[in-house]
């Protein structure tokens, strides 16, 4: 098969990605073999081939929002059959017995493993996937509009759950990218009132269509004090501005695995009246389940982007460039 992998890590204009050919992956116990139909490109892909997020193995193969269908079935594995439609996401195994996993906190697992990160995704034509961390997909959606919602999706999901917001709460969202106008998605149509704050026109726009009460710049005070918040943008400077738009009790929560430093906060302004700074990490599976019977429910669609597969390193580009808004995703066309 042909597979993108990271190469030598570093900036994306340095082309860190090789187009290789290797063997195709076996199904091991307890695992699916997955022919990859798509795959949507994540701020994380980004990171791991940038080296922000160092590389847990070497020649790792980014991608973890990859739509498939099943083409092998590993020993022990039921429930599976030949064809079937099946999304891998980042997640992809924890131990089960640890004292996060027994009491329902399975993302925070000190043995989890990533898919992309510790083993091979979905920047390939094949890729494998534990069972027991594999998602049934509706067949009503296409690949295309499904893969962003298996990372972008369930993360922006979870970071919402991790602002507390009260029903009918005013939300801010600070970047706009394809986990934020997901998330958005969802919150209006819990009720919300959402404000985005981001430096990109081209997504104050998107925002805006999508029902989003206002959009302006990320560094803007939004047009009323915020009952929560998300920091999607991966950049630490925001943090502080952020607190600041929050109302007495507020919650922030910080969205992305990576951030820049955050500078020094000032208590008064921006700690004081119970405001909350949390931090969201990975995802819990049950989280991806109830957000895709969410999305579901509320016909939430990704604004998306098509590449080829054999042009992932561009959409990389691309992304930390901000040349599209919403979410790009790689098309199998090997």
């Amino acid at each position: 098969m042909h597979a993108w992998v990271v190469d030598r890590p570093g900036p994306v204009e340095r082309e860190p990605l090789a187009f290789v050919e290797r063997p195709a992956p076996m199904p091991g116990p307890g695992e699916l073999l997955v022919h990859v139909r798509a795959c949507g490109v994540c701020r994380t892909d980004l990171h791991v081939a940038e080296g922000d997020l160092p590389v847990r193995r070497p020649g790792v193969t980014p991608g973890h929002e990859v739509v498939g269908v099943v083409a092998g079935i590993g020993g022990g594995v039921s429930g599976w059959a030949s064809g079937d439609r099946v999304g891998v996401a980042w997640l992809r195994r924890t131990d089960g017995t640890c004292r996060y996993c027994v009491r329902g906190a399975e993302n925070l697992c000190p043995a989890s493993e990533y898919t992309g990160w510790d083993a091979d995704g979905g920047y390939a034509q094949y890729t494998t996937v534990p069972a027991a961390f594999a998602y049934r997909l509706p067949e009503a959606v296409d690949d295309v509009a499904l893969a962003p919602l298996l990372c972008a999706g369930i993360i922006g999901y979870r970071a919402l759950l991790r602002t507390s917001l009260p029903p009918g709460g005013r939300l801010g969202l600070y970047g706009f990218g394809g986990s934020a106008h997901l998330c958005a998605q969802v919150a209006l149509a819990q009720g919300a009132t959402v404000h985005v704050l981001t430096r990109d026109e081209a997504s104050r726009g998107l925002a805006l269509q999508l029902g989003c009460a206002s959009a302006g710049g990320a560094f803007d005070a939004p047009p009323e004090p915020l009952d929560g918040a998300i920091l999607f943008a991966p950049a630490g400077d925001l943090v502080p501005v952020a607190l600041r738009a929050l109302d007495r009790g507020g919650v922030l929560a910080v969205a992305g695995i990576h951030l820049s430093d955050v500078p020094a906060l000032r208590y008064e302004s921006e700690l004081f009246y119970e405001k909350e700074l949390r931090s969201v990490t990975s995802n819990t599976r049950e989280n991806g389940r109830e957000f895709l019977d969410l999305a579901a429910r509320y016909g939430v669609r990704a604004t998306t982007h098509p590449y080829p597969l054999s042009e992932a390193q561009r959409a990389l580009a691309d992304l930390k460039a901000g040349r599209f808004d919403g979410a790009a995703v790689l098309v199998n066309d090997l």
